[in-house]
């Protein structure tokens, strides 16, 4: 498995963990503006899945709940953020 197919697992896992945690998918279907349907279509595009963990890394809290209940490691998730689409660091100068 590649490590772009490693991250996409991952960040496929956090969407389902999004999906399940009734108090968090209100917020991350708020401020993406996606409807239920559009969640569904979307759930396998490398950019979106990329949002996923964008939205969960806003908040220390959504990591450590989220690699507790898979048993990740904390720094996995922005791992796997480094490797999608969009992910790459930003080189200012």
């Amino acid at each position: 498995m590649t490590k772009r197919e490693s991250a996409e697992t991952l960040a496929i896992q956090a969407l389902a963990w999004l999906v399940a945690n009734e108090d968090l998918l209100p917020v991350f279907m708020g401020s993406t503006g996606l409807s239920a349907d559009d969640l569904r279509s979307r759930a396998t595009e490398p950019e979106f899945l990329g949002s996923v963990l964008d939205f969960l890394l806003m908040d220390d809290a959504w990591i450590v709940a989220f690699c507790d209940a898979t048993g990740l490691r904390y720094d996995a998730p922005m791992l796997a953020r480094a490797a999608l689409p969009g992910g790459e660091a930003l080189h200012w100068t």
